[in-house]
């Protein structure tokens, strides 16, 4: 089995995160994860303190093993969320668009591991000495807000410029993608499209469908104008807003443009008007099967993977 620094820091079976996704990965999910040896996370996204701690409560009555907390530090509710997951004493928080900073000494104060969401090696650095726990490097393929450099290019260089444990993101879905992220140098990986189709994973059946029957090219990055790019399937709202994009639509109604198309695409299934988000690895995920079965199965793949690499290398 295997195992790395990460398992040992967090006391979980498999180095295996679930990718904090808005409006999707809730406490259900979280627990299934978690149950299943790898580490559930709950996202925050823009959710007020309230959802976040009632989502924790849900994920805890379910589970015993260790959970995460995802927290977007652009989210006008963002103070409130820090708060919480201190008082919750969750084990571990996850940051992505934004400084943690301010929140560190009282996160750390309450037990908590800090493990930033980092796209370039600047900010590996950054949180480095911040005194986070470790990092999560998340390379263009992923689905969601996206960096510039892809997952091949970004992990050796974030595990080049620090000392803590390194998490690779994006473009992973599978037991070589996990393999592929360990001979990278990183100790774990996070895999938020792959958990889409997890049974525990309450999307509805309209997005769950276009994830299990995605192909290499069905993904699409808009945004970059506003400077936030976000990757998501190709849609006819993904269409539209790319069209809005490189017009002459102020930035206002560009922005209002995608205002809670997200929601609309994981509770409402819109095609016309929800952003489905998804990471470019989505063609191989085809098949639905339960949160501990996902887990297990991508660990399973990449141990021969690994050392089979080790005996050719000899």
């Amino acid at each position: 089995m295997i195992r790395s620094a990460i398992c040992e820091l967090l006391g979980i079976q498999y180095p295996v995160f679930q990718g904090g996704m808005a409006w999707i990965a809730d406490g259900k999910l979280a627990a299934a994860v978690s149950n299943g040896g790898g580490l559930g996370i709950i996202a925050a996204g823009n959710a007020p303190g309230s959802y976040v701690r009632e989502q924790i409560r849900v994920a805890k009555a379910l589970t015993e093993k260790p959970i995460g907390v995802n927290i977007m530090l652009m989210s006008p509710f963002a103070d409130e969320v820090a708060q919480v997951v201190a008082q919750e004493r969750v084990p571990v928080v996850t940051t992505g668009a934004g400084n943690p900073s301010k929140y560190m000494a009282s996160w750390k104060e309450a037990g908590i591991h800090v493990i930033p969401v980092v796209a370039s090696v600047a900010m590996a650095k950054r949180m480095t000495r911040l005194g986070a726990s470790a990092l999560i490097a998340e390379g263009g393929e992923s689905g969601g807000h996206v960096g510039e450099l892809t997952t091949m290019v970004l992990v050796p260089q974030v595990c080049d410029a620090t000392d803590l444990p390194v998490i690779a993101a994006g473009g992973i879905a599978d037991g070589r993608g996990v393999a592929a992220a360990f001979m990278l140098g990183a100790c774990g990986v996070q895999m938020g499209t792959r958990f889409l189709s997890a049974l525990e994973c309450t999307i509805h059946p309209n997005y769950k469908e276009k994830i299990l029957k995605a192909t290499d090219l069905c993904t699409m990055v808009t945004g970059k104008r506003l400077g936030h790019p976000v990757r998501s399937l190709r849609t006819q709202f993904s269409r539209n807003y790319f069209k809005a994009e490189y017009s002459a639509m102020p930035d206002e109604e560009l922005e209002a443009l995608a205002g809670g198309a997200l929601r609309r695409a994981v509770q409402e299934g819109d095609n016309e008007c929800g952003c489905f988000l998804s990471g470019q690895i989505a063609a191989l995920v085809n098949k639905e099967q339960p949160a501990a079965q996902i887990v297990r199965e991508v660990m399973e793949e990449a141990e021969p993977i690994l050392k089979g690499a080790a005996a050719w290398v000899r």
